[in-house]
């Protein structure tokens, strides 16, 4: 009989987020969704004895560390051809993959960023096209990407939909007595805030930032030198976030040009709240929200059309809100919590 495992890429107390998810605190993590459906064991990296190889593979690899090679050794030995195990992001899965002997177990392994140098070279330099079972992500481009590259055939690669937590990120009330519109925005990972800041400078508006991320730290062209008077960059708890969702009259996701689709968490909790999107085009699904009129996108490093799009959204609230209630409406359908760890379940089931 199968016995499934699911591998973190770094700590999360999944207790104490199910009893706050549960009090309407935060939104729920789906890793706990589906290792409760699944009934799987969970691990993540540390607290594991480090060797040599431990220390010196992350310089060849990139993106993992030393504890998640030993995590990858120490699954290594425990797990057989009677496992199957789902590891987050590449950090965890491929140290897993590698370490497997012979007698290995499933892999199946969520890809967030295949197309960087040490990544390429990583899937090539350990031949992970044939330790690796099941790759698994999120956007056209990615797939795409893996397939070509290491010439996969098509039920190799698994294209599944983005999800956010539908039951906490919902429409609500804006705050009462709001002096003037609100632009919101938040994260961290390849933002663009300098053009953003720019767009809004000398704008009768309050661009209010939630400068927050769990898997990225901010960098020296992540914000403007000197912040705009009409611009404020904090700290966030869910609530708040939640509430800055629902004040803001547009939320504007601002990104560097790059190629593995930052922004997405933002995007999708932004159009669960109901509220009208402006995104830097990128490669893949945000061309196809704005294709689709779900929202608006702006070329990268392009302050003047950022202002226009967003002066655009506010003097027509009409038009506004019915790209927020399309939006809306398609993530309400297909982007929750539970048709993602069903969809999930299910490809690491029949692996």
């Amino acid at each position: 009989m199968k016995q499934y495992h699911i591998a973190l890429s770094r700590h999360f107390d999944l207790q104490k987020i199910d009893e706050e998810a549960q009090a309407k605190k935060r939104p729920r993590h789906t890793m706990s969704l589906l290792s409760q459906k699944l009934d799987a064991k969970v691990y993540e990296p540390g607290g594991l004895p480090l060797s040599l190889s431990d220390r010196i593979l992350p310089k060849l690899t990139g993106g993992s560390n030393s504890d998640h090679f030993a995590l990858g050794r120490f699954l290594g030995k425990k797990l057989t051809s009677d496992d199957v195990i789902f590891s987050i992001a590449e950090d965890s899965g491929f140290p897993i993959a590698i370490n497997c002997g012979n007698n290995r177990p499933k892999n199946v392994v969520f890809i967030h960023n295949p197309n960087r140098l040490r990544g390429r070279l990583t899937l090539k330099l350990f031949n992970l096209a044939q330790l690796v079972d099941l790759f698994i992500t999120n956007t056209a481009f990615k797939a795409d990407f893996l397939r070509d590259y290491l010439n996969l055939p098509p039920e190799k690669v698994y294209l599944v939909a983005e999800q956010t937590d539908t039951q906490f990120f919902t429409p609500g009330l804006s705050s009462p007595q709001k002096p003037r519109p609100i632009i919101g925005s938040g994260g961290l990972e390849q933002r663009d805030y300098k053009t953003l800041a720019k767009a809004i400078t000398d704008l009768d508006v309050d661009l209010k930032v939630c400068a927050v991320s769990p898997n990225a730290k901010t960098m020296r062209d992540t914000f403007p030198k000197v912040l705009p008077k009409n611009m404020s960059v904090g700290y966030y708890d869910w609530a708040d976030l939640l509430q800055l969702y629902r004040d803001s009259d547009v939320v504007v996701i601002s990104l560097k040009d790059h190629n593995y689709q930052a922004g997405l968490t933002t995007l999708f909790e932004s159009l669960a709240c109901k509220r009208p999107v402006i995104m830097t085009r990128t490669i893949g699904l945000v061309e196809e929200f704005a294709d689709a009129g779900l929202i608006m996108t702006v070329h990268p490093n392009d302050p003047k059309g950022m202002r226009s799009a967003i002066l655009e959204l506010l003097n027509n609230p009409d038009k506004a809100q019915a790209m927020a209630t399309r939006g809306y409406e398609r993530v309400r359908k297909n982007h929750n919590s539970e048709c993602y760890v069903e969809d999930l379940a299910q490809k690491i089931l029949n692996c």
